[in-house]
């Protein structure tokens, strides 16, 4: 295996998403973790049904909407599911913590130590580049990327094979000298199908999806990368 670039998905990879769970319980006693799992589903369920109802534009969907706006409605749908009021402060404020995720405390070590073995790093992520910056910026993760790629220029959101195209128009590597690191198992198998050496982060302790081919590697925890690159 002769990898050169290591590239990270940020939510649920590098940022907890479910993090928010804790602000979430104290605007909305007893339902943070409804929220919390509701509200990431609902706006991964946006992205996939913008980038299905249009994967052929040469301009990518006419139904895109920034992955910011998304996550915003995602929230609002979810309270309104949950019969929860849908005051604007609330709203506000789990949306700027929402920029400031937790980061897994692994990130940090591990990013350092593939950036001493020489490989370049890089984010791919849904990600508007605000949120990215944000995040990273957030997290002290400045100095450790060499790339932060958005999906907005294309808009068409992973796991359509544009997006892991990016890449490869950020970074002159080959396919197969790219390790792909992601906490969803969905992007993890889109990653593979497009070609990409994957590591499966499995922080829940899942089982591996029914539909094949299996993550080149997995692991619980960003550690796990630097033994797939050992």
């Amino acid at each position: 295996m002769k990898i050169k670039a290591v590239v990270f998905d940020a939510y649920g990879t590098l940022f907890d998403v479910y993090s928010i769970q804790v602000l979430a319980d104290t605007l909305y006693p007893g339902q943070g973790a409804d929220i919390a799992v509701k509200w990431r589903d609902k706006q991964i369920e946006y992205t996939r049904l913008i980038t299905q109802s249009d994967p052929h534009s040469v301009s990518g969907s006419q139904h895109y909407r920034p992955f910011w706006e998304l996550t915003r409605l995602s929230l609002e749908y979810t309270l309104d599911r949950l019969k929860l009021d849908r005051a604007s402060g609330q709203v506000e404020k789990l949306l700027q913590q929402y920029a400031h995720l937790t980061p897994f405390k692994e990130n940090l070590a591990v990013l350092k130590k593939i950036k001493g073995m020489g490989l370049m790093t890089a984010i791919l992520s849904n990600g508007s580049m605000d949120m990215l910056t944000s995040a990273v910026k957030s997290a002290g993760m400045e100095d450790v990327f060499d790339h932060i790629i958005s999906v907005d220029p294309i808009r068409q959101f992973k796991t359509s094979p544009e997006s892991y195209g990016l890449v490869q128009q950020t970074i002159a590597v080959n396919k197969d000298e790219v390790l792909f690191v992601s906490s969803n198992a969905w992007d993890a198998l889109g990653a593979t199908w497009f070609g990409f050496t994957t590591h499966w982060v499995n922080r829940q302790g899942l089982p591996f999806e029914a539909l094949p081919p299996h993550p080149n590697f997995s692991g619980p925890d960003l550690n796990t990368v630097l033994a797939s690159l050992g």
